[in-house]
């Protein structure tokens, strides 16, 4: 059985993605900071589908750890979905500037850093996907939330080209741009809920749009409609918008 190696694998989506592809027949790399909390969760992952998982600790910003890390995998996966994420608080991260750059580095230095030693080593083999877990916010900048949604369109914007690279060597690469999701990080927030996605139907769609080799993911799939009229908003009108 082949591995997906799943990083930022202590997320909500991520435990469920972890859920979905076991149940699928593929062992598990879950990789994340103090993984191992996991232990109990992975131990019941392999008791119930007979898989091998294994925990392997992974800090996303410590861009020099990374080729040591995935030299250490013995068997290098098949597949590498990339779930890690930080969303900062919009006005604390104007001020300060450890903040913006967390966001910068979780959620595109570090992305890059990992996906560049996974994808060179499946383009030597031309087989296998990445997955890259971006944002609706990467589609257009919004006063709201513009330090997290750079750093999201910059991810977006390097899967589109990895994309593009490796088409013809047999490898999939998806973009998923999930909208509201009800996670532990959101639970105070007052989301709506006909816009707002469960992790278990946004980790079903990835493994959907995956098994279809899909390029572009919007979950849920209403949140495709609504950035193509976001998008379609004149710059001059959309500055003196609160969206």
């Amino acid at each position: 059985m082949s591995y997906v190696l799943i990083i930022g694998a202590k997320s909500d989506i991520a435990r469920n993605l972890a859920e979905i592809y076991g149940k699928n027949n593929y062992n598990l790399y879950l990789a994340g900071r103090k993984i191992h909390e996991l232990e109990k969760f992975s131990d019941d992952l392999k008791k119930r589908n007979n898989i091998e998982v294994k925990l392997r600790e992974f800090d996303i910003t410590k861009f020099n750890l990374h080729k040591e890390f995935y030299a250490s995998l013995e068997e290098k996966p098949f597949g590498v979905i990339l779930v890690a994420g930080f969303y900062p608080e919009q006005k604390k991260a104007e001020l300060d500037w450890e903040m913006s750059l967390k966001s910068i580095n979780v959620n595109y230095s570090g992305p890059i850093s990992i996906l560049n030693i996974a994808s060179n080593e499946m383009e030597k083999n031309q087989r296998g996907f990445l997955i890259g877990v971006s944002s609706v916010s990467g589609d257009r900048g919004r006063q709201k939330n513009y330090i997290y949604g750079s750093s999201k369109a910059g991810l977006s914007a390097y899967l589109s080209g990895l994309r593009n690279k490796l088409f013809k060597k047999g490898i999939h690469v998806l973009t998923v741009k999930p909208g509201f999701v009800e996670t532990k990080m959101t639970k105070d927030l007052n989301l709506p809920k006909r816009l707002t996605a469960k992790p278990k139907d946004v980790a079903y769609d990835i493994f959907t749009a995956q098994q279809k080799k899909k390029d572009i993911l919007y979950t849920r799939w209403i949140w495709r409609y609504i950035m193509i009229i976001v998008k379609s908003i004149p710059e001059f009108i959309f500055k003196r918008t609160n969206i």
